[in-house]
């Protein structure tokens, strides 16, 4: 029976003895079937072990991104080379960011956000592989940034209209900014190219310890038909191998 598809995103974990060669082999056994955000030089590396790139980055940066026409050029410039990338190594995601505020209103920030991703939409859409806006809090890890919220977010992809432009859903960012996850996922899931997690508070593991209950939230993935990568984005406070099993085995849900 199929299963959700799990991938690791690479920054949480590279990090003291966990080598990148020591990440992508115990990805790999655990059951992990991809990685996010991994650097290109070790996309062989990954490729090597039969996973899959699941997301990369876009384009720079968090701060400064679609929602300035001055960055468009830009930005253009730096999703064409990479979408070029992602169809060779085949990449189904491409991860964009709206920016900061700094004063723009949401409405204004909206509309020039979508001319900045209409200028991509064709390339991905010829690549068959997605221009991903990811939705971040703008409560606790990125003040000030203007997609902090799944409304602004359909919104966002609603204007541009284009199959090949919707969202990263980043579950530990949006609860911290609206909750209502499982009702979310059911409303808006069309919308939805790619799944984070975490727990919360404090971004760690999927334990006990935080107030997100997984189990539930990935049967309501499964049940929306959603055949993409959920990818396990969590500090582990502990020892990482642990807690990239734990996380597995909470989120390793049959779908329908």
């Amino acid at each position: 029976m199929a299963r959700i598809k799990q991938s690791v995103a690479w920054w949480c974990f590279v990090r003291g003895d966990m080598t990148p060669e020591r990440l992508v082999r115990t990805a790999a056994e655990i059951g992990y079937q991809g990685i996010d955000l991994a650097p290109p030089e070790y996309w062989p590396l990954i490729r090597e072990h039969g996973l899959t790139i699941a997301a990369a980055n876009g384009h720079q940066s968090i701060s400064d991104g679609l929602n300035r026409r001055e960055h468009h050029d830009r930005i253009e410039q730096e999703l064409l080379a990479n979408i070029r990338l992602a169809e060779q190594w085949r990449i189904a995601n491409l991860i964009c960011f709206s920016g900061d505020r700094n004063g723009l209103d949401d409405a204004t920030g909206l509309e020039i956000c979508a001319e900045g991703l209409r200028r991509g939409a064709p390339a991905a859409r010829a690549a068959r592989g997605h221009q991903c806006g990811e939705l971040l809090n703008s409560k606790v890890d990125h003040p000030d940034y203007q997609c902090d919220h799944t409304d602004w977010g359909v919104q966002l992809v609603k204007l541009v209209d284009s199959p090949r432009v919707a969202l990263l859903y980043d579950i530990y960012h949006m609860q911290i900014m609206e909750g209502d996850i499982i009702r979310t996922i059911k409303a808006d899931h069309r919308h939805f190219c790619h799944y984070h997690t975490a727990g919360n508070p404090g971004r760690h593991e999927l334990d006990d310890q935080q107030e997100l209950w997984y189990p539930p939230i990935m049967r309501a993935i499964a049940a929306t038909g959603y055949d993409g990568f959920v990818a396990q984005e969590f500090i582990p406070r502990g020892d990482p191998v642990a807690a990239l099993q734990q996380a597995y085995s909470v989120c390793d849900v049959a779908l329908p």
